[in-house]
C-alpha cells in the first residue's frame, strides 16, 4: 500500500515547512492526485488520519482534488482526455507518438493554519 508512504511523506512536507507568522495548529492539507497516480483516495484518506496522530497535524483534513489525464500528439498536436483506462493513441490521426500533459501529479497544493490565510503551492 504505498498510500502510506504518500502520507508519510506529505506529513513529514508540512511539518517541515514554516508556518505563516501568528499560525496555530494546522487544519487542512490540500492534495493535487493526478487520475493517473494510481492513489485510491479512501485508501489515502486511512493512512493520513494514523500517521497524522501525535504529530503537528493531529485533527487536519485531508482533501484531495483530481487531476485530469491528458495527452498531446506529437505527429498533429491534437489534444485529448486520456481516460480510464488510458488511451494514448491520437483521436485526430491515430498516432501513438504521444505525450502525457497531465494525470500523474501528486502535490501539496495548500495547507491552512489555524488564524491564518492560506499558505498556497507547497510544491511535494
Amino acid at each position: 500500500m504505498h498510500e502510506m508512504s504518500i502520507a508519510t511523506a506529505v506529513v513529514e512536507q508540512v511539518e517541515s515547512a514554516a508556518p505563516p507568522p501568528g499560525a496555530g495548529r494546522i487544519e487542512s492539507v490540500h492534495l493535487e492526485v493526478g487520475q493517473l497516480a494510481g492513489v485510491v483516495a479512501d485508501s489515502l484518506q486511512f493512512c493520513f488520519e494514523l500517521v497524522c496522530a501525535g504529530t503537528a497535524l493531529s485533527g487536519a483534513e485531508l482533501h484531495t482534488e483530481t487531476v485530469p489525464a491528458r495527452a498531446r500528439c506529437s505527429d498533429c498536436a491534437t489534444q485529448w482526455a486520456v481516460g480510464s483506462p488510458p488511451d494514448l493513441c491520437c483521436p485526430g490521426c491515430g498516432g501513438a507518438r504521444t505525450e502525457l500533459l497531465s494525470g500523474r501529479e501528486l502535490r501539496i497544493r495548500s495547507v491552512r493554519w489555524a488564524d491564518s490565510p492560506v499558505h498556497a503551492d507547497q510544491e511535494g
